[in-house]
């Protein structure tokens, strides 16, 4: 009688292993195409806070939030910032719900995220999309009139207690500029 081989255990996928452990394709298909990184931000000279804007890289694809140009983006947009497993950790500017960040943190995946769903759409329909949500800096004006508070009401990126029963995810970006009351 030949021997019995037991079935191996399923290796992890690529997406929980440590960043440092993927290869450029893996670390490339860690995106999940939300834009929200392609945003323009104003730091404040005196304090070095960072505040964000509904104002979207003239590169980006406003209605798919994808670059137009993502191979040669650092060409046309030399301050482009290019992510390494080394600084996704540590740009507090990152959404919360980047892939990026939340692996260097040690966080899984969002259920919406389309490596996890397996539909590249369902990130728009959970509202972490820019699409047709920003415009293009080629029309924006001073970035100043574009601030807004990304993260929700609070600060917390985390909205599973809202009472809401919409479908939709809150889009971090659509609330009201600092300072204005409705």
């Amino acid at each position: 009688m030949g021997e019995v081989n037991a079935p191996k255990p399923s290796a992890k996928p690529f997406w929980e292993r440590p960043l440092d452990q993927l290869s450029r394709d893996e670390w490339e298909a860690l995106c999940d195409g939300c834009g929200q990184c392609c945003l323009h931000k104003v730091e404040d000279e005196d304090t070095g806070e960072i505040y964000h804007t509904n104002v979207a890289c003239k590169l980006l694809n406003l209605k798919t939030a994808q670059c137009s140009d993502y191979s040669n983006r650092r060409k046309f947009v030399p301050d482009c910032m290019k992510l390494t497993p080394e600084t996704a950790g540590s740009l507090a500017w990152l959404p919360p719900s980047c892939a990026y960040r939340l692996r260097a943190d040690g966080d899984p995946l969002p259920e919406w995220h389309y490596l996890v769903s397996g539909d590249r759409d369902a990130v728009h329909r959970a509202g972490m999309s820019v699409a047709g949500k920003v415009i293009s800096e080629t029309v924006a004006g001073p970035l100043e009139n574009h601030i807004v508070w990304p993260y929700g009401d609070d600060g917390d990126f985390d909205d599973s207690d809202d009472d809401d029963d919409d479908d939709e995810g809150d889009a971090p970006w659509a609330v009201q500029p600092p300072g204005r009351k409705d």
